[in-house]
């Protein structure tokens, strides 16, 4: 029996082909704590544990083809909480968190009405719903989403209710609105060719890419249909891409927002854009 130092260390090996050394450990860290239940006491003790080779080997199989952690494990961790993920729905992204938090920080209302646009794995409606402790509507073009978002809140039991619904086509009856949120797909098409490999011939394109001639094609619906369903003074939130953030500022102005703000990430990079349904400039 090898110890949990031992094991650790010779699965990052393993995926040094395609991680740089610190990141490989990093993987192999997750693949055990959400496999195999070791914790983080197991890996300061550093016990000797019993984990099943063959099983082991399996899921390092599938990451060296790229798969994902989050679908090899069928965990994504978000704001605090685990989200049952599977492919063909968007693994979360720590650059959303930070949507959600300004979304908590800004939110001065009792149990605010919030519709989602885009659920994925439920991630930000679900956070949304309990950090408010309010019910929270949501809707996705994608049945997969729809199905792995209502296990993800009955897990959570958390006040969600999800729709398939396409908003490009039509809008959604959800009115009244006291905030609006999307992380829409964003990423233009020619994007590809720099993207990683587990991103681009794993996760869902619909969920990703734009047309090049017509990148800010959701957001721009989006915040359409949010100047009927929202209420006066009701706030719009959308994740963006870095590039875009002026040009979108500019087109949320001019669909007739207020108190148009572009926030940056952590990394320094315009990932957020906060805005106000109100009439006054």
């Amino acid at each position: 029996m090898k110890s949990i130092k031992e094991i650790w260390e010779e699965t990052a090996a393993k995926l040094t082909g395609i991680h740089e050394p610190r990141e490989a450990k990093g993987v192999a860290k997750i693949l055990l704590e959400d496999v195999f239940g070791v914790n983080q006491t197991d890996f300061l003790l550093n016990e000797q544990k019993q984990i099943n080779e063959g099983e082991l080997h399996e899921y390092v199989s599938r990451l060296l083809k790229y798969e994902p952690i989050q679908y090899v494990t069928g965990v994504a961790h978000f704001y605090g909480r685990k989200f049952k993920v599977e492919k063909g729905v968007l693994i979360p992204r720590p650059e959303t968190e930070e949507l959600v938090r300004l979304i908590i920080d800004q939110n001065e209302l009792d149990k605010p009405k919030v519709l989602d646009v885009g659920i994925g794995s439920g991630c930000i409606a679900i956070s949304l719903a309990l950090e408010l402790a309010t019910k929270v509507y949501g809707i996705d073009v994608s049945k997969k989403a729809i199905e792995l978002s209502r296990i993800n809140s009955d897990r959570s039991e958390s006040d969600c209710e999800f729709s398939l619904f396409n908003i490009l086509n039509s809008d959604s009856e959800i009115g009244s609105l006291d905030i609006l949120v999307s992380n829409p797909p964003y990423v233009p098409e020619r994007d590809k060719t720099e993207m990683h490999r587990n991103v681009v011939e794993y996760e869902p394109g619909v969920a990703l890419f734009v047309p090049n001639d017509d990148p800010l094609i959701f957001y721009k619906r989006i915040a359409e249909f949010g100047k009927k369903a929202l209420k006066s003074e009701g706030k719009l939130y959308f994740e963006i891409h870095e590039e875009y953030g002026d040009e979108l500022k500019a087109l949320i102005e001019k669909i007739g927002y207020s108190n148009v703000c572009i926030h940056q990430d952590m990394q320094g990079k315009d990932r957020m854009l906060s805005a106000t349904n109100s009439t006054s400039k």
